[in-house]
C-alpha cells in the first residue's frame, strides 16, 4: 500500500499561513514564540485579540485594539502635499462637461451599436491629419540584454519596447548631457535605467521618476554613476507641476519626458505636464487598451497646442 505524501510544512522561522493563490507558505517572519506573522496573526489564539481590515487600505489588517496607533503611522495615510502638487493642473479644460449618461463597457454593446459608434468616430475624425509613422528602432545599450537567453518571452517583449524608445530618442537627438529626464508612470524605473546606461559617458544628467503608487523592487539603487542623480516624485501626473519641482527650479535644466505603457488619459496629462517646460517628449502608449469608462473625456483634450517635436511610439 502506497504511503500518503507528507503534508507541506513552512520553512523554519517563517509564517505558517499557506497562501493558496501562490501555492506556498507565507515567507514573513513571525514574532518570537509565534507561528504566524503579524498579517496572519488572526489564525493564532492571542488572548482573543481581533484583527480587522485597515480603514485606509483594506489590503492589510491591524489589531483592533491598536487601530488608532496604526492610523498615525500607516503608509496609506494622507501625507502633506509636496510643493510641486497643484490640484488638477494637468486635468484638461475646466469647461468640458462630462457626459451624464450611464457609461457601459464596449463588450456589452451589440454589433449594430458598435457599427454605429465606429461610423460616428470616423465622421468625427474626418479631415484630421492622422499620418502616424511606425518607426521601430533599437539601441546598442540593450543589445546584451536582448541577446541574453535567460530573459523569457515577457522580459524580451519589454526590452524590445525599451530599445525602440531609446532608438527613437537617439534619432531625435534627445539623448544628451545637461538634461533632466522625467519618466512618467515610472513603476520600477526600468526605462530610466536603460537611458542612464545609454548615457554612460555623459555628464550632468538628472532623472525624475514620477509614480503615484509605492513601488517594490525598484532599480534605482543600481545607478552608481556620480554624474547622474535619481529622484522619485510620488504624485499623480494629474497634479504634477514640473515648474515647482525644486531641482528644476534650481538647475533650470531642459526636460525630456519619457514613458511606457501609459493609458490614454495619462498620456494626455503627460503632454500637458511637459508642455509647460517646452521640452521633448517620447511616450509609448499602452497598446492593449484605453480604459474609456474610467477616464473622463476632458483628460484626452489638450488645453493648448502639443509640442512640435513629439513622437508617439506604439
Amino acid at each position: 500500500m502506497a504511503m500518503a505524501a507528507p503534508e507541506p510544512q513552512p520553512e523554519p522561522g517563517r509564517c505558517a499561513h499557506f497562501v493558496l493563490r501562490k501555492k506556498r507558505f507565507c515567507r514573513m517572519i513571525p514574532a518570537p514564540g509565534r507561528r504566524f506573522c503579524g498579517e496572519h496573526g488572526h489564525e493564532e489564539e492571542q488572548n482573543d485579540r481581533k484583527r480587522i481590515p485597515c480603514p485606509l487600505d483594506p489590503k492589510h489588517t491591524v489589531y483592533e485594539d491598536q487601530l488608532q496607533k496604526h492610523l498615525k503611522k500607516c503608509n496609506s495615510r494622507e501625507k502633506p502635499k509636496p510643493v510641486y502638487f497643484v490640484q488638477d493642473i494637468n486635468a484638461g479644460l475646466k469647461d468640458v462637461s462630462e457626459i451624464p449618461e450611464k457609461q457601459v463597457p464596449l463588450s456589452s454593446l451589440s454589433i449594430e451599436e458598435l457599427q454605429n459608434l465606429i461610423t460616428r468616430l470616423k465622421k468625427a475624425s474626418n479631415g484630421l491629419e492622422l499620418h502616424l509613422k511606425e518607426q521601430i528602432l533599437s539601441h546598442q545599450a540593450l543589445q546584451e540584454a536582448l541577446s541574453d537567453p535567460k530573459n523569457g518571452e515577457s522580459a524580451f517583449k519589454h526590452l524590445k519596447q525599451q530599445a525602440s524608445i531609446l532608438g527613437n530618442m537617439e534619432r531625435l537627438h534627445l539623448l544628451g548631457p545637461g538634461r533632466c529626464f522625467v519618466e512618467f508612470g515610472a513603476g520600477r524605473g526600468k526605462l530610466s535605467h536603460w537611458v542612464d546606461i545609454a548615457l554612460e559617458n555623459v555628464e550632468s544628467v538628472q532623472f525624475l521618476l514620477v509614480e503615484r503608487a509605492t513601488t517594490r523592487f525598484k532599480v534605482d539603487g543600481k545607478h552608481k554613476r556620480r554624474d547622474s542623480i535619481f529622484e522619485r516624485l510620488q504624485v499623480d501626473i494629474q497634479h504634477l507641476c514640473l515648474n515647482k519641482v525644486p531641482i528644476l527650479e534650481k538647475k533650470k535644466l531642459p526636460v525630456v519626458g519619457i514613458g511606457k505603457h501609459l493609458c490614454g488619459a495619462a498620456t494626455g496629462m503627460n503632454y500637458r505636464c511637459v508642455n509647460c517646460r517646452k521640452s521633448g517628449c517620447t511616450v509609448r502608449t499602452h497598446s492593449e487598451y484605453i480604459d474609456l469608462p474610467n477616464c473622463p473625456f476632458k483628460l484626452f483634450l489638450p488645453s493648448k497646442p502639443f509640442l512640435v517635436n513629439t513622437v508617439i511610439i506604439f
